[in-house]
């Protein structure tokens, strides 16, 4: 797999990470409890990115592959953000957006869950890359907010 802006990140700020590949199935229904079975991660542990729009703003939610996004709990306005405008301004494609090393770095909202966990694994930029890195190390490289968006 090619180098993606999502691992230069990573690497040019020194935390430690470990990439997983699979063999991504664009039939699958859902992508990420695809990453999760086909690498043996609880769905718990594999968080998926999601371009929103609140309150006019895009933004990156970070939640559990087997929980939903509450859009309420990111504002009155907040709702999934159009996929063409989320691909251009984060410069990957749907099914490969990361909330590492995006074009245009986008203000950050980590699902608390996250921190019950040692590491997770979020998209590495391309469909079939999972990066596992900390938690800690996801907000400090991304500057999330970190609270309950999942439910």
């Amino acid at each position: 797999m090619a180098r993606t802006p999502a691992i230069a990140a990573a690497e040019k700020a020194g935390i430690g990470f470990r990439l997983h590949e699979y063999e991504h199935d664009p039939r699958a229904g859902s992508w990420g409890l695809e990453a999760a079975e086909l690498l043996g991660w609880e769905p718990a542990r594999v968080f998926k990115t999601l371009v929103v729009s609140a309150d006019g703003a895009l933004a990156v939610a970070l939640v559990p592959v087997d929980r939903e996004l509450d859009l309420g709990a990111l504002g009155k306005r907040a709702r999934m953000a159009d996929v063409r405008q989320a691909e251009r301004t984060t410069g990957y494609v749907k099914g490969g957006i990361s909330p590492l090393g995006q074009r245009r770095a986008l203000p950050t909202v980590l699902d608390a869950s996250a921190l019950d966990h040692d590491t997770i694994l979020v998209n590495g930029g391309g469909r079939g890359l999972q990066l596992e890195l900390a938690p800690a190390d996801l907000v400090a490289l991304t500057g999330a907010a970190v609270r309950p968006v999942a439910r």
